[in-house]
């Protein structure tokens, strides 16, 4: 099925939750109110026709002073039997940066979810285990976030585990290999 006949049946499903349909090089996006991204993806997942039952990736893009609301969520669904796809974008605010999670429907959202939480900082609503995955746990703020430093934070506030690292780095100094 063509992307866009995939976003014609979405949008006759849910018409008062697709707020918008577009199309770019042959790839169909579908922007959604985000209160029913879990309604929307079930259904794309379980409807024979569709079988979208492949959640290929979540990320999400940070719109600060181009567009509000500031961030989308982004839904990349594949189907493995029809070899199609959509791709889903949920508008989130700043000031509710967050949306019910999809790990009840695959399991393997839960890992995309905490690298967009560690990453651009949108709470997963009802996500068993949220948390931090690339950074550690003590660092503040998001770095993809258009508005965190782009040199990193200043020097005063540096995170407080580098030197650690700088000192175990010296540390494993003996074991480099030479070349």
């Amino acid at each position: 099925m063509e992307p866009l006949q995939l976003a014609d049946k979405l949008r006759a499903q849910f018409p008062e939750d697709v707020l918008e349909v577009t199309e770019f090089r042959g790839q169909a996006s579908v922007i959604l109110k985000k209160d029913r991204i879990v309604e929307v993806c079930r259904w794309l997942r379980d409807e024979p026709e569709l079988s979208l039952d492949h959640l290929r990736d979540i990320t999400a893009v940070d719109w600060l002073g181009r567009k509000l609301p500031r961030f989308e969520v982004v839904y990349h669904l594949y189907s493995l039997k029809h070899r199609h796809m959509i791709r889903l974008k949920a508008q989130v605010s700043e000031e509710d940066c967050s949306i019910d999670t999809v790990t009840p429907l695959w399991s393997g959202a839960g890992w995309h979810e905490r690298e967009c939480y560690d990453l651009f900082g949108v709470v997963f609503t009802g996500h068993g285990d949220l948390r931090r995955i690339l950074l550690p746990e003590d660092w503040e703020g998001h770095p993809l976030r258009k508005d965190y430093p782009t040199m990193g934070p200043p020097p005063e506030q540096e995170w407080p585990g580098f030197k650690e690292v700088l000192k175990k780095a010296e540390t494993y100094k003996e074991f480099e290999w030479e070349r």
